[in-house]
């Protein structure tokens, strides 16, 4: 199969499999998806979606957002780990949007990555999600799949995004980077990975990749 070939196997296999995609983390507007994207961080979404009803039934906006103290959000937020970093960032988020954005988010990845606690990832997944704006967020989940189907080397997640927005059509990605988290989730997994349940790594995976992996249940 050519990398064309490929490219296109992937994108038919994800449209067959996942027709309608729901969107991984609870939200009702860009606020709130901005918040539990920053939550998610080094985190799960099943933790995030169990800890975000508690926080937006105090504050669902930058307005009652910063009348809490920044202990006060820490402690609503501690089980999803990284808690004082992350109380900062929302509390210093909501103050930056009632300052200067009249509290509305702006659909703009430069300008909501100035903001505390936003990195490239989380401002890639608001545009995306919340405005419909192509990007390519990669995840732990498209980074690994990436590097197991001979798109990317592995290096890096920068390098991994790079290589998928040169690889699939622009229109695509917003509904591609949402099918990819789902497929590595459910049948391409870090770790209990069952390549016979892989169908696309199993078709089109780098062979060295599938190599090691029948290597590994051999001993």
């Amino acid at each position: 199969m050519t990398k064309k070939e490929k490219v296109e196997f992937v994108i038919d296999t994800l449209n067959n499999l996942y027709p309608q995609i729901p969107v991984p983390l609870d939200h009702k507007d860009p606020y709130t998806l901005l918040i539990a994207v920053l939550l998610s961080a080094q985190s799960t979404d099943v933790r995030v979606n169990q800890i975000t009803p508690l926080l937006f039934e105090v504050a669902d906006n930058p307005y009652d957002m910063v009348k809490l103290s920044v202990e006060e959000i820490r402690e609503i937020i501690k089980p999803v780990g990284l808690s004082p970093m992350k109380s900062k960032g929302i509390h210093g988020l909501s103050q930056i949007l009632i300052e200067k954005y009249n509290g509305v988010v702006p659909a703009d990845i430069e300008i909501l990555k100035t903001f505390p606690a936003v990195g490239h990832k989380t401002a890639s997944v608001v545009v995306s999600q919340a405005f419909n704006i192509p990007a390519f967020p990669v995840d732990t989940h498209i980074h690994r799949l990436m590097y197991r189907w001979g798109f990317s080397n592995g290096k890096n997640v920068v390098q991994t995004e790079k290589d998928a927005k040169r690889l699939f059509p622009k229109d695509l990605w917003n509904k591609l980077h949402l099918q990819m988290i789902w497929y590595g989730r459910q049948y391409s997994p870090a770790r209990g990975w069952d390549l016979e349940k892989d169908i696309i790594t199993k078709t089109i995976g780098r062979k060295s990749v599938i190599n090691e992996y029948w290597n590994k249940k051999k001993k």
